[in-house]
């Protein structure tokens, strides 16, 4: 109750009991809230009782001057401080001890909050500033006050959340039976009774049905959004708020508007609540209340799913689908990702058979590309899993590919022509209801215009303009129409038949084309290939591979890879002592190698034959030849100590003469050419120098061109 002038020993037991000078010479703040808009409107006695403090104010003995009215936060939430500019008001003039007496009709108006609420006593504390609502006025500074205003606080605390629960558990309860209504997206509209059903346009009907049908058959978000772009084809939304509330406007395609589709559960017939909740951490700057971030859940958390309930444009399976391929298309390490442009084309597709994680790829300088597995290294600081070349796996699976393509040529053909031809129809289709929308448009302008009166010619020149802009607009559209139509016929002439009847029989020559780009490649593949477990046999040659076909067939098979030494081929040993066999016979080096090549042995790296310098090396490593003593003299006299010929250094090395060579060329080591004709590379190399470079020789390929590491 409000105190007037007929309690005067009331007034003064509240104001002498409490109240001091030091309060009476500072101010005496009242502050003003409602929660929302709504009750500020339709609940004027709450609004018109908080005013009617000031006449309590000046009761308690403060004068009109003194009195300071703070109502800034009019429809604003008390659950929080941070959006409320009246209550950061109140507290600051407080913290300056201008402050002796707040007064509110009840302590949910000055915060809902029990942080706000206890940093408000906190201060007030400090500073002796009076608290008073219709029950009394409090001294937060004494501790029986203080205990009655804390409780108070979270009374009110508890009485928010109360009323969230209530408000929350209705809206759940509504929404199990189906009946919470909510905004309808592209290609939906509310009847008269409420009910969701679809657009009455045709046009906005057939383009949703293109959208998820294009996204079926590219199975990228981009390329469908490039092919509606590329023909012209747009959204019909229709407005939901404004003056044009319920209009039909057509719209450009964007990403966020096709990913929003793609992911709604309503176009497989479900109505569901809960799709999103709210994530407390993030909010968005500048947006009161409702400005927080809201994150998508599993369809398992969701609060209510109910299917078949609502006119559907796909089945739920395909709805399943179209998250799963978007979910897989993200560039994540878990995920095969979105084919791309890239070289490789098993991107996605490999898994380590021995860590089972997913495999990526790694391109050179050059442009070629590596398989490799090294999550346990990044993640966990363990070895490299495996790691290989790229083109001769990729060449590998293409072939298993066309071999598994090949009897279905014949359908493959039939069936491009039937796509071809259909995709074109369904374009000629979107183009006629264009048509015939721009007509009647165009129409009711010439109608306007023919009802109005002549003499009425400041209406008329405008309605005039609007006829001739719809004419235009038409005539510009039927041009388009036309060429489109001599760009692509809706029927397949009998030269294109013949052109996609050839390209199928020869399916090898069209996998090969220059004009078939990477990435088709890929999405071939990714048709019918799921996955590909591969593992190489320790550092040899051989990898085995289990592919897992679409439809859910496997198949196993070993290929091999190019490695950098003859120690690393699997039949390294049977490979030397077939040497040694040939050479207690008296063969030559030129001799062995023939007879190797024609038993099946092959050389590491990409070499297709043994030659007879490889051989001649190998030899020399299995003392198979006479041995040239370190530091002895050539025939020219021209080695000197501690030196040695270039491609017997690479012997005792163990590595490539061409790697060695590369050395010298690039001034790794200290060479120089022999005063013989031949003009042979001497490489000088002591037992410290031979210990550097056996230990640089153990280190990956990469570092050899760090210049740190040839530092001594």
């Amino acid at each position: 109750m409000i105190l007037d002038e007929a309690a005067p020993e009331l007034r003064l037991a509240i104001s002498s009991e409490k109240i001091g000078d030091s309060h009476l010479q500072r101010l005496a703040v009242v502050y003003v809230r409602q929660s929302t808009a709504q009750q500020v409107l339709y609940h004027g006695e709450s609004t018109r009782l908080q005013y009617g403090l000031v006449r309590r104010a000046q009761v308690l003995g403060w004068p009109e001057e003194r009195i300071l009215l703070i109502d800034d936060d009019l429809g604003k939430s008390g659950a929080s401080a941070q959006e409320r500019a009246g209550f950061q008001r109140l507290v600051s003039e407080v913290s300056l001890n201008h402050v002796g007496l707040i007064l509110g009709v009840e302590m949910s108006r000055l915060a809902r909050s029990s942080k706000d609420w206890h940093q408000l006593l906190e201060i007030c504390a400090i500073f002796a500033t009076l608290i008073s609502d219709l029950d009394g006025v409090y001294d937060p500074a004494d501790y029986n006050d203080r205990l009655l205003l804390g409780l108070k606080g979270t009374m009110s605390e508890a009485e928010l959340h109360v009323l969230k629960q209530r408000l929350h558990q209705g809206k759940i309860n509504k929404a199990r039976r189906g009946e919470l209504t909510f905004s309808v997206p592209t290609g939906y509209a509310r009847s008269p009774s409420d009910e969701v059903v679809f657009d009455p346009d045709e046009e906005v009907q057939q383009v949703v049905r293109l959208v998820f049908r294009k996204f079926e058959e590219l199975g990228t978000l981009n390329a469908v959004l490039r092919y509606l772009v590329r023909n012209g084809v747009k959204l019909g939304v229709r407005v939901r708020e404004g003056e044009a509330k319920g209009e039909l406007e057509w719209r450009k395609p964007n990403r966020t508007t096709l990913q929003n589709m793609l992911k709604n559960p309503i176009y497989a017939g479900a109505y569901a609540y809960g799709r999103r909740r709210v994530d407390p951490r993030k909010k968005k700057p500048g947006r009161p209340r409702a400005g927080y971030v809201t994150r998508p859940t599993p369809s398992e958390d969701w609060h209510v799913l109910i299917k078949d309930r609502l006119p559907a444009y796909i089945s739920w399976g395909r709805y399943e689908e179209n998250v799963r391929r978007l979910a897989e298309n993200r560039a994540r390490s878990e995920a095969m990702g979105a084919p791309r442009a890239g070289a490789s084309l098993l991107q996605g597709l490999l898994v380590c058979g021995r860590c089972g994680n997913r495999m990526t790829v790694r391109y050179g300088e050059q442009g070629r590309h590596v398989y490799l597995c090294n999550r346990l290294k990044t993640s966990y600081g363990g070895e490299e899993c495996q790691h290989l070349a790229g083109p001769p796996l990729d060449e590998f699976v293409g072939r298993r590919v066309l071999e598994a393509l090949e009897p279905a040529a014949v359908e493959l053909s039939l069936e491009a022509a039937k796509h071809v031809e259909s995709e074109r129809e369904e374009l000629d289709r979107l183009w006629q209801k264009r048509l015939e929308r721009t007509a009647n448009e165009a129409d009711r302008a010439g109608r306007h215009y023919r009802l109005l009166e002549p003499e009425n010619r400041l209406v008329a020149r405008q309605l005039a303009k609007d006829w001739e802009e719809q004419l235009a607009a038409q005539r510009r559209l039927e041009e388009d129409y036309h060429r489109f139509c001599s760009e692509s016929p809706k029927v397949l002439c009998e030269s294109e038949r013949e052109a996609i009847r050839r390209l199928s029989e020869d399916i090898p020559a069209l996998w090969g084309a220059p004009t078939t780009m990477n990435q088709d490649r890929k999405e071939i593949v990714r048709q019918v290939i799921e996955r590909i477990v591969v593992c190489v046999e320790g550092r040899s040659e051989r990898v085995e591979l289990e592919i897992r076909w679409a439809g859910g067939m496997m198949t196993e098979g070993v290929m091999t890879r190019p490695v950098a030494k003859l120690e690393q081929l699997s039949y390294y040993p049977r490979l030397c002592e077939r040497v040694r066999e040939l050479a207690a016979e008296g063969w030559r080096a030129g001799q062995i190698a023939e007879s190797l090549n024609e038993e099946g042995y092959r050389p590491p790296k990409r070499r297709e034959r043994f030659g007879s310098q490889g051989i001649g090396d190998l030899m020399r490593r299995l003392g198979l030849t006479a041995e040239k003593r370190r530091g002895a003299k050539g025939r020219d006299g021209s080695l000197g100590e501690d030196e040695w010929w270039l491609s017997r250094l690479a012997a005792e090395l163990g590595m490539p003469k061409v790697t060695l060579y590369g050395w010298v060329r690039h001034g790794r080591v200290k060479a120089r050419r022999g005063q013989e004709p031949q003009g042979r590379w001497i490489v000088w190399a002591d037992q410290k120098e031979l210990k550097r470079l056996r230990r640089l020789q153990t280190l990956p390929a990469g570092y050899h061109t760090r210049k740190k590491f040839w530092v001594e």
